[in-house]
């Protein structure tokens, strides 16, 4: 069942969302260009949609890393800014000591929300790539409830070696891997616009950064893909039921 969600307390005129910011202890550019964009940009808007992939890994709340960022966040939200997060193919460990330490309420994926009373999809955007057979095995495996108790109840040092190795299969499955099987899978598309009845989704995963306009039974639709920040940032800005999707230079 799809959930829906809503900016409580008050009219979210100004929402920003951003996805696969992809940060990690290497990634000292893109950490400097989001926590200047969550100290200047973010803080004049009424909400932050992280959707997903926040973090390159995350391998438990208890992992001592990327304090300058829950900092920040914690700052945002304290300052009056709602924030929300989805999970994505990385951080999709991120848990309730995570949403208590930054005020970042996690939701699930997908969910629908409302902007200036329209309902939109928001979603990591990964499972829309049902053409990658192998990674919707790993998906459907790594988000049972049960197998990611068992992974959280491994020393901290262990799960830390589990998830290099992770990403360096990541990586070589992407290298051999057609570019367009990893992209979004038309019919799966159709197939959340029928299921939800929305008439916009938005989502990343992909990285290839772009507004899709169409048609879902004669009414217009359009879906919305977020960049990847490893080379600069990107940002979409809904302000008083208009989008726009920007590419922020580093």
């Amino acid at each position: 069942m799809i959930r829906e969600a809503a900016v409580s307390g008050r009219d979210p005129r100004h929402c920003l969302f951003v996805s696969d910011v992809h940060l990690d202890a290497v990634a000292g550019a893109a950490e400097h260009q989001f926590l200047q964009f969550l100290r200047t940009e973010a803080m004049q808007a009424d909400a932050l949609y992280i959707l997903g992939d926040l973090f390159e890994t995350w391998v438990g709340d208890d992992a001592p890393e990327q304090q300058a960022v829950l900092d920040a966040l914690t700052a945002l939200s304290t300052s009056g800014v709602a924030c929300f997060a989805l999970h994505g193919n990385r951080d999709f460990l991120l848990g309730e000591a995570f949403s208590q330490r930054t005020g970042c309420r996690l939701l699930p994926d997908p969910v629908v929300a409302h902007f200036g009373g329209e309902r939109v999809l928001l979603t990591h955007g990964d499972a829309l790539c049902t053409d990658d057979h192998a990674y919707q095995e790993l998906r459907t495996l790594v988000r049972n409830a049960h197998w990611q108790r068992r992974f959280l109840s491994l020393p901290l040092a262990t799960r830390q070696q589990l998830a290099d190795e992770a990403r360096a299969g990541s990586r070589a499955h992407t290298a051999r891997t057609q570019p367009r099987i990893m992209d979004v899978n038309a019919s799966a598309v159709e197939a959340a616009f029928h299921s939800t009845r929305v008439r916009r989704i938005i989502h990343g995963h992909t990285h290839r950064p772009a507004v899709h306009d169409g048609l879902i039974e004669g009414t217009p639709a359009q879906r919305i893909v977020l960049g990847a920040w490893y080379e600069q940032g990107s940002c979409l800005s809904y302000r008083d039921g208009r989008y726009e999707l920007r590419a922020l230079p580093r």
